[in-house]
């Protein structure tokens, strides 16, 4: 990131206190131009912290927000080039769509033709043209959230801050906003910041995803980088389903551990820096990397007994006790069923996986 001009927000050693509560630890990242950029973690953790920082609804205990280069911590919310679209879309009721979009780019100066103009331009954008005369009270909740996102378009800000835009919908719309809302980040160029703790949300949109809890940041990466390369317990754990295992080292080799899981059950890991032989730590295997068979495929294979198998939708997870040992779960998509055996409950098998699918942790 040597070319800071295609930085859109860096944030240097930022704290935030509210009295002897820490909100924020020393958050630094840079959010680059045009990319799409998620904040992601539990309630609690500091991401709408950050977002309303960035925003300018929160002062910076210490540290600084630098926007395009410029430092922007001390400049007023209606002085900064971002715009917000939060979790209640605070449509004005009395007024019709159109007008509700253009409000803001008269506030800004705009001659009522031009903003108008501008606002029925924002409503093709969202495909809601159709819709211009009416009230938002006439509209679905998907409707008015585009609406809302049209509204903090129409004035072209350098940046789109998004605080949970998408909590209000059911599923169903939430997955098809979710595409929606990485289209317009492609079409319009603006650069997202996204605040979420949907773990799915943010894995679909994401460019880049910054992994928070008790306001430090945990891991920053891409989507693949979270998912199948987790740095610690609390990033394995949050993101996604995952075997999670209590494991010691006991050799290390160019890369590679040999753990032992309880039971006489040992398994080759892939290792991390400063983890040596004797280490008690965690193991993370995810479970669409398994599978189950009736003889030993492999020279680690883990012999158990099924104890259930759950029906969801697309997957089976089938959950096996291993002999004297701790429990997995596997998950098999069901098109890979003619590939992938599903044994009845009580069946002895074996437990496979996949080269590399199983991650040491830094606890």
């Amino acid at each position: 990131m040597s070319d800071t001009s295609q930085i859109a927000i860096d944030v240097r050693d930022a704290v935030k206190r509210y009295g002897d509560f820490t909100a924020l630890k020393r958050i630094s990242l840079s959010i680059m131009d045009n990319e799409f950029f998620t904040l992601l973690g539990p309630s609690g953790c500091g991401k709408t912290t950050l977002l309303r920082m960035i925003a300018g609804f929160e002062d910076v205990t210490e540290g600084a927000i630098f926007l395009y280069g410029d430092e922007i911590e001390n400049l007023p919310p209606n002085k900064r080039p971002v715009n917000t679209v939060f979790q209640n879309y605070a449509l004005f009721p009395h007024m019709t769509i159109l007008d509700n979009v253009g409000f803001g780019l008269e506030m800004r100066g705009a001659s009522k033709s031009e903003a108008r103009r501008k606002a029925g331009e924002m409503l093709e954008l969202v495909q809601l043209s159709q819709f211009s005369a009416r009230k938002p009270s006439q509209l679905s909740g998907g409707q008015q959230q585009r609406v809302a996102l049209a509204r903090a378009l129409a004035p072209k800000p350098k940046v789109l801050l998004l605080d949970e835009p998408l909590s209000a919908l059911d599923l169903k719309l939430r997955k098809a906003m979710q595409l929606e809302l990485k289209h317009l980040q492609r079409e319009t160029g603006i650069t997202f910041i996204f605040v979420t703790h949907d773990q799915e949300e943010a894995l679909t949109m994401s460019d880049r995803i910054a992994v928070m809890s008790a306001g430090e940041m945990q891991q920053l990466g891409t989507p693949n980088d979270i998912y199948e390369r987790p740095h610690n317990k609390f990033v394995a754990d949050f993101i996604g389903e995952t075997n999670l295992l209590e494991v010691s080292v006991d050799a290390v080799h160019e890369g590679r551990a040999t753990c032992h899981l309880g039971g006489g059950h040992e398994l080759t890991c892939n290792a991390v820096t400063g983890i040596g032989v004797g280490s008690k730590v965690h193991m993370s295997v995810r479970p669409e990397r398994l599978f189950t068979s009736d003889a030993p495929v492999e020279a680690e294979s883990l012999k158990g007994k099924v104890v259930e198998n759950v029906f969801i939708g697309t997957d089976i997870s089938t959950i096996v006790n291993l002999d004297d040992g701790p429990q997995f779960t596997i998950r098999t998509s069901n098109s890979d069923r003619g590939n992938k055996r599903i044994f009845d409950q009580g069946a002895e098998v074996f437990v496979n996986m996949e080269l590399g699918a199983a991650r040491l942790l830094v606890d």
